[in-house]
């Protein structure tokens, strides 16, 4: 395949864990919590999230403990996915209600969002699916099944209604298909599929909000006292920052109450005010950090399994991250998509550290490939 041979020859050298992963991945969580902090004097976030963090770094190494190869067993995946999809459907019955959605499930003050463990089980399913077909995947079948796999908690998701968290499932698939091979003309098709299915969408599934949302997206300043307030102050709030911002604890519009959730959705706007275009570019290559970090891992996994997991682990925070920095500079729709280790919420917190375990864990057992075996591997020669 290409798209392996060129990261390939993009990172040629076996990526070793590192404290650079660590420490990019710390630095954002730290940029979280000192904007988190600044909102106001009596502010339950930042205390929160210190416990969510601890409880992430617990799953973390737990996770690294984990054998992975337990994952390319059919029926582990089979009942960890049908499971989940359960928890999906049964929150229509019994799933607590916050920002208009039915999508968490609460336990006295804890709470968590089932959505958020299905995006890393999907990158599983997936990545064990197109690791068994790699020498037929060209054929269009695999992609209508796997699209199956996706569709299933899409809906689910989409009907709480949760659509961001549904745009995200779709953009997990849609990353995966084209990493694993697809052709052109397929994924043309596809494209054709998701134009066919938005109608389907917009007809008879979005709420009459959500459709306000897409439709601001297209005249962003067409209602800015109502469905483009939160972009409009949004945009507003980082704009504002200007160069070099208005120092930490200065963010008028997050301090003030203008910007609208700044300490999930919108806290890149909260953070970009405070920190200026400066902290924005340093945020920015930070996340890179992670990014290059987890394709160098997954470049040395021992099997196509692992190496299709760390790219879809990419695909997952890329996805978030380019949907909310997107819809914060008004150049997408809001869709409630948190940023990745930076936005408060412990759900996501723990599931973005669990999947850098798993990543971890698989990079114990990587083994030196020789060039030429990896691309008849993946080319099925």
């Amino acid at each position: 395949m290409e798209f392996f041979t060129f990261l390939k020859k993009l990172f040629p050298r076996k990526a070793s864990f590192d404290v650079t992963l660590l420490s990019a991945v710390f630095a954002i969580v730290v940029f979280g919590l000192i904007t988190m902090n600044t909102f106001s004097k009596s502010n339950p976030f930042f205390e929160k999230q210190i416990i969510s963090l601890f409880v992430s770094v617990i799953g973390f190494f737990i996770a690294t403990k984990i054998d992975t190869d337990m994952f390319k067993r059919t029926n582990i995946l089979a009942f960890l996915f049908v499971f989940f999809c359960a928890v999906l459907a049964i929150i229509f019955g019994i799933g607590h209600t916050a920002k208009g959605a039915q999508s968490w499930l609460k336990f006295g003050s804890f709470a968590f969002q089932p959505a958020d463990i299905m995006k890393l089980l999907l990158v599983l399913v997936l990545a064990k699916y197109f690791s068994r077909r790699h020498i037929e995947i060209a054929h269009f079948r695999h992609i209508i099944i796997s699209g199956i796999y996706a569709f299933i908690p899409f809906i689910l998701i989409l009907f709480q209604p949760d659509f961001g968290s549904a745009m995200i499932i779709f953009l997990i698939w849609l990353g995966m298909i084209f990493v694993s091979g697809i052709s052109k003309k397929h994924i043309a098709f596809v494209f054709l599929i998701g134009v066919i299915a938005f109608g389907g969408l917009w007809v008879g599934v979005l709420k009459p909000y959500q459709k306000a949302r897409i439709l601001t997206f297209v005249h962003p300043l067409a209602d800015i006292r109502g469905a483009g307030y939160n972009a409009y102050q949004s945009t507003i709030a980082i704009g504002s920052g200007k160069v070099f911002g208005k120092g930490v604890g200065y963010g008028t519009q997050s301090r003030l109450r203008f910007l609208p959730e700044y300490q999930t959705d919108f806290i890149f706007s909260a953070f970009a005010e405070e920190w200026g275009l400066v902290g924005a570019f340093i945020f920015f290559a930070i996340f890179m950090v992670i990014i290059v970090r987890i394709l160098m891992i997954s470049m040395v996994g021992m099997a196509n399994f692992e190496m299709l997991y760390g790219l879809g682990v990419a695909i997952f925070f890329i996805a978030h991250f380019v949907v909310n920095i997107g819809m914060t500079i008004g150049l997408l729709p809001v869709t409630g998509i948190t940023v990745p280790f930076m936005s408060f919420g412990g759900s996501h917190l723990l599931v973005e550290f669990v999947a850098l375990g798993l990543l971890v864990s698989m990079k114990k057992t990587a083994r030196p490939t020789h060039r030429n075996a990896l691309k008849n591997e993946f080319l099925g020669v």
